[in-house]
């Protein structure tokens, strides 16, 4: 992310007014906006086997999944947030606004080398203070590799590898084996 200069701070009025008339989106955080970088192949095959897996998982149920341009909001130290997770599931009533959710059941991050510390460290710290939020997932883009944290393991990793080992979402009853996750991604192979 990289931060727009502003002459002044922005409200959360205005953000929310002006992001759906944006060519480009824009993480919010405490008044000043950070433009969102632009996605591999990698990571958008990977989200899109993640959202079309969960999707059909929950249909008919109570939980909806969200993807790319739905946000979610905190409020962190008397300070508004807006972040855009890669995939959201929402299965809370009280989330009825359009534009964002407020109480999320699990966020899943595709990390890239841009963002990666930021998933780590900064959205782990915010997103894990979300009283719903009972799942935090990292998968990697460039390497077969998912990172889960659950509310009842206390938020601490679990870091699976191999193909066949299954990512289980225990809030919402789903279980994918890394190699649905990983199908039709071709890993980019790195320059010397």
């Amino acid at each position: 992310m990289q931060a727009v200069e502003l002459a002044q701070w922005l409200s959360v009025k205005d953000y929310l007014e002006g992001e759906p008339l944006s060519e480009v989106r824009h993480e919010y955080i405490g008044g000043v906006v950070y433009a969102m970088a632009g996605a591999s192949d990698e990571h958008n095959q990977i989200v899109g086997n993640l959202h079309a897996a969960t999707h059909s998982h929950l249909r008919g149920k109570a939980c909806r999944v969200f993807m790319l341009d739905a946000k979610v909001r905190l409020q962190l130290a008397g300070e508004d947030i807006f972040y855009y997770p890669d995939l959201m599931i929402a299965c809370d009533p009280r989330d009825t606004d359009r534009y964002f959710k407020r109480f999320p059941r699990v966020l899943i991050e595709v990390l890239s080398e841009t963002t990666e510390r930021t998933d780590r460290r900064e959205k782990f710290l915010s997103y894990t203070q979300l009283e719903t939020l009972e799942e935090y997932v990292l998968v990697a883009q460039d390497r077969m590799e998912v990172t889960l944290f659950r509310r009842a393991n206390r938020w601490q990793p679990e870091v699976l590898t191999k193909a066949e080992l299954p990512l289980r979402l225990a809030s919402i009853d789903f279980t994918q084996p890394l190699a649905g996750i990983y199908e039709g991604v071709h890993f980019a192979r790195q320059s010397p």
